[in-house]
């Protein structure tokens, strides 16, 4: 269990960071859409709000277009498309045009859809703290730890602030302690 910070419970809290064997038993128990919508959340660092807001023309020549009336920012970003992504994309049928991820009733899948299906999932494989926003927390601190700079990471997210990036990487537990060592 995390050290730094309170785990998600009820909704409240922050999402839990996922170790790769979690991420990969979670995509692999997501139904489509679901799944891919947390791909992009993913392999993106974007929000599902982003993410569910795609129109079908936001994807070309190998990046996404996330349009700055859907960001919470209000500025556009675009974000090349990793190959892991792209294998996740060439996997369905997408449609032809309009929302990359369309609703029963108009418009884009909602919001309750995809936290509803990652509540389901979640609770069958047994994780605790999970959402949406894991997704994104996840790769922001996996990109950290990779050595990732925040400067990149901040670009990437689309967070105003690389303050606002720091609150979103998780510590490795023990590693406060061992730091003093590398001086």
């Amino acid at each position: 269990m995390r050290q730094d910070c309170e785990m998600k419970v009820n909704r409240n809290g922050q999402a839990e960071v996922l170790a790769a064997d979690q991420l990969d038993e979670l995509f692999a128990t997501l139904p489509h859409p679901h799944r891919l919508i947390a791909a992009i959340c993913y392999y993106t660092s974007c929000r599902v709000s982003e993410a569910i807001s795609l129109q079908v023309d936001d994807l070309s020549n190998g990046r996404i277009i996330f349009r700055r009336a859907n960001t919470k920012q209000k500025r556009t970003k675009e974000i090349s498309i990793p190959s892991k992504l792209q294998a996740e994309l060439d996997l369905v049928n997408l449609p032809q045009t309009g929302y990359l991820f369309p609703g029963k009733y108009g418009g884009h899948i909602a919001r309750q859809s995809v936290d509803h299906a990652i509540r389901k999932a979640t609770d069958y494989i047994g994780l605790q703290g999970v959402s949406s926003h894991s997704f994104r927390r996840t790769a922001i601190t996996k990109m950290y730890r990779a050595g990732v700079d925040l400067k990149t990471i901040q670009q990437r997210s689309g967070h105003a602030s690389i303050a606002n990036v720091g609150i979103y990487i998780q510590g490795l537990d023990g590693a406060a302690d061992t730091a003093g060592e590398l001086l």
